[in-house]
């Protein structure tokens, strides 16, 4: 008799193929090895000795403060600068905070930004903004207003008071409706900055900005007090009616009542007819 598996047995071995084993190259690997391991150590040797060269150099007093330069500065003088930076000379400057020096700055009401900048080796440029008064407001005590409506300031003896002064804006009201109340100033500043650039009527004709919520903004008149009433929006166009007339007006302004520009294409003036009595 056959032995049927003896031949499968056969047959399966006889399909296999044989496999080499291959001599594993350990000599290439311990020299890639090496070399990644030389590399390294060359790597952090030099960033060691870099950061070993820069302390020592921080510490030789290369880069230690001896000079602070203030640029821009006019209504704050760069003594009040140095000292609210509270920079010390001789500190590296490294170690300077440069964003909390600006904020210290800033508490100063004249300030409204500030960029401050190491300049190597071994000094420090700070940069001030100012703020400019556009308006004195009266609040109960009386107040700087910016260009962006901002109430920045409680003026003191030695602040200039030639500045136009806005008046009808109460101190509860800017409590409890800040936004708005910052609104109408920044129209109330648009209003005196338009009185600015006129030459008939300007701000030397003018006593008050008047803030009414309800009518508007009223002008009055440095001669006699006389309300121009101005409403609201569209001033240019309104001052351009009035400049046409005024000089004819201006002689008679203690005769007038009122003087109302919320007319469309006209200007209304009203006479007063009983003794002229004036708020300029």
């Amino acid at each position: 008799m056959t032995d049927l598996k003896a031949q499968k047995r056969s047959r399966v071995k006889a399909n296999r193929r044989k496999r080499e084993s291959q001599p594993r190259e350990w000599k290439k690997h311990f020299q890639r090895l090496l070399r990644l391991t030389v590399l390294a150590t060359s790597c952090s040797l030099v960033v060691c000795g870099g950061v070993l060269a820069c302390r020592l150099l921080c510490d030789s007093g290369y880069f230690r403060v001896d000079q602070v330069r203030v640029e821009n500065h006019r209504r704050v003088s760069q003594e009040e600068v140095l000292a609210l930076s509270d920079i010390q000379m001789g500190t590296a400057i490294f170690d300077l905070d440069l964003e909390m020096i600006g904020r210290k700055i800033e508490e100063n009401p004249w300030v409204a930004a500030v960029q401050v900048e190491r300049v190597f080796p071994r000094g420090v440029v700070i940069r001030v903004a100012e703020r400019e008064p556009k308006a004195v407001v009266n609040l109960g005590y009386l107040y700087y207003v910016d260009g962006t409506g901002e109430i920045f300031k409680t003026l003191e003896p030695k602040d200039s008071l030639d500045f136009p002064v806005v008046t009808g804006i109460d101190r509860q009201f800017l409590l409890q409706n800040s936004k708005a109340a910052r609104s109408l100033l920044v129209d109330a500043v648009a209003l005196i900055g338009e009185l600015a650039s006129r030459s008939h009527f300007n701000l030397r004709d003018v006593s008050e900005v008047h803030i009414d919520q309800a009518e508007g903004f009223n002008l009055y008149t440095y001669v006699g007090g006389i309300p121009v009433r101005m409403g609201y929006g569209n001033f240019a166009a309104k001052l351009d009616r009035l400049e046409k007339i005024y000089q004819d007006l201006e002689p008679r302004l203690l005769g007038l009542k009122s003087i109302d520009l919320n007319v469309n294409d006209r200007v209304v003036v009203k006479i007063d007819r009983g003794t002229a009595t004036g708020r300029g």
